[in-house]
Protein backbone atom coordinates (compact mmCIF):
# COMPACT_ATOMS: atom_id res chain seq x y z
CA UNK A 1 0.00 0.00 0.00
CA UNK A 2 1.30 3.25 -0.87
CA UNK A 3 1.07 6.17 1.63
CA UNK A 4 0.48 10.20 0.86
CA UNK A 5 2.66 10.61 -2.18
CA UNK A 6 5.18 8.15 -2.54
CA UNK A 7 4.60 6.34 -5.42
CA UNK A 8 3.83 10.06 -7.04
CA UNK A 9 8.15 10.30 -6.28
CA UNK A 10 8.86 7.08 -7.00
CA UNK A 11 7.38 7.94 -10.80
CA UNK A 12 9.66 10.72 -11.16
CA UNK A 13 12.78 8.86 -10.51
CA UNK A 14 15.26 7.77 -13.04
CA UNK A 15 13.91 4.92 -15.44
CA UNK A 16 16.68 2.83 -13.65
CA UNK A 17 16.01 3.92 -10.41
CA UNK A 18 12.19 3.32 -10.64
CA UNK A 19 13.07 -0.54 -11.71
CA UNK A 20 15.20 -1.44 -8.85
CA UNK A 21 13.90 0.45 -5.98
CA UNK A 22 10.66 -0.93 -7.75
CA UNK A 23 11.99 -4.64 -7.53
CA UNK A 24 13.25 -3.95 -3.98
CA UNK A 25 9.99 -3.48 -2.72
CA UNK A 26 8.16 -6.52 -5.35
CA UNK A 27 11.09 -8.69 -2.67
CA UNK A 28 9.61 -7.18 0.12
CA UNK A 29 5.57 -8.24 -0.74
CA UNK A 30 7.08 -11.99 -1.40
CA UNK A 31 9.30 -12.14 2.55
CA UNK A 32 12.43 -11.41 0.52
CA UNK A 33 15.07 -8.67 1.19
CA UNK A 34 16.50 -6.99 -1.79
CA UNK A 35 20.72 -6.80 -1.25
CA UNK A 36 20.07 -2.99 -1.17
CA UNK A 37 17.82 -3.03 2.02
CA UNK A 38 18.76 -2.06 5.32
CA UNK A 39 16.79 -1.61 8.24
CA UNK A 40 16.15 1.96 9.47
CA UNK A 41 16.78 2.01 13.16
CA UNK A 42 14.67 4.41 16.06
CA UNK A 43 11.11 3.92 14.89
CA UNK A 44 9.66 0.97 17.42
CA UNK A 45 8.73 -0.97 13.94
CA UNK A 46 10.76 -2.85 11.43
CA UNK A 47 11.06 -0.06 8.83
CA UNK A 48 13.08 -0.97 5.93
CA UNK A 49 14.85 1.36 2.97
CA UNK A 50 16.15 -0.08 -0.11
CA UNK A 51 19.00 2.28 -2.36
CA UNK A 52 19.11 2.86 -5.72
CA UNK A 53 22.21 5.18 -6.88
CA UNK A 54 22.70 6.64 -10.18
CA UNK A 55 24.31 9.91 -12.14
CA UNK A 56 21.67 11.83 -10.79
CA UNK A 57 21.88 10.82 -7.12
CA UNK A 58 21.23 8.54 -4.27
CA UNK A 59 17.60 7.78 -4.06
CA UNK A 60 15.65 6.03 -1.57
CA UNK A 61 12.12 4.05 -0.75
CA UNK A 62 11.52 3.58 2.75
CA UNK A 63 8.62 0.49 4.19
CA UNK A 64 7.36 -1.22 6.66
CA UNK A 65 6.23 -4.96 6.63
CA UNK A 66 4.30 -7.05 9.28
CA UNK A 67 1.58 -5.04 9.74
CA UNK A 68 -1.30 -7.79 8.75
CA UNK A 69 1.40 -9.16 5.82
CA UNK A 70 1.20 -5.99 4.11
CA UNK A 71 4.19 -4.12 2.84
CA UNK A 72 3.48 0.31 3.59
CA UNK A 73 5.53 2.03 0.98
CA UNK A 74 5.75 4.75 3.60
CA UNK A 75 8.11 7.66 1.62
CA UNK A 76 10.26 7.84 -1.60
CA UNK A 77 12.82 10.60 -1.90
CA UNK A 78 16.17 11.52 -3.33
CA UNK A 79 19.14 12.21 -1.01
CA UNK A 80 20.29 15.54 -1.57
CA UNK A 81 23.53 15.40 0.63
CA UNK A 82 26.62 14.63 -0.98
CA UNK A 83 28.59 13.33 1.88
CA UNK A 84 27.63 11.35 5.12
CA UNK A 85 25.02 8.27 5.18
CA UNK A 86 22.47 9.84 7.71
CA UNK A 87 18.97 10.39 6.43
CA UNK A 88 17.86 13.60 7.19
CA UNK A 89 15.39 14.86 9.71
CA UNK A 90 13.24 16.10 7.69
CA UNK A 91 12.98 12.62 6.07
CA UNK A 92 12.58 10.86 9.15
CA UNK A 93 9.92 13.23 10.70
CA UNK A 94 7.83 11.96 7.65
CA UNK A 95 8.80 9.16 7.49
CA UNK A 96 7.43 8.52 11.59
CA UNK A 97 4.31 10.25 10.29
CA UNK A 98 3.83 8.47 7.69
CA UNK A 99 4.35 4.98 9.77
CA UNK A 100 1.90 6.35 12.53
CA UNK A 101 -0.64 6.74 9.35
CA UNK A 102 -0.23 2.95 8.35
CA UNK A 103 -0.51 2.10 11.68
CA UNK A 104 -3.86 3.30 12.25
CA UNK A 105 -5.09 2.21 8.47
CA UNK A 106 -4.02 -1.26 9.07
CA UNK A 107 -5.78 -1.56 12.54
CA UNK A 108 -8.89 0.34 10.79
CA UNK A 109 -8.80 -2.76 8.34
CA UNK A 110 -8.57 -5.58 11.35
CA UNK A 111 -4.95 -6.05 11.45
CA UNK A 112 -2.70 -6.39 14.86
CA UNK A 113 -0.53 -3.34 13.86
Amino acid sequence: MWLRNAIKALRQFPSGVRTKLGFGLYLAQIGKKHESAKPLHGFGAPVWEVRAEDRSGSFRAVYVVHLRDAVYVLHAFQKKAKSGITTPQREIDLIRQRLKLAIELDSQSGGEG
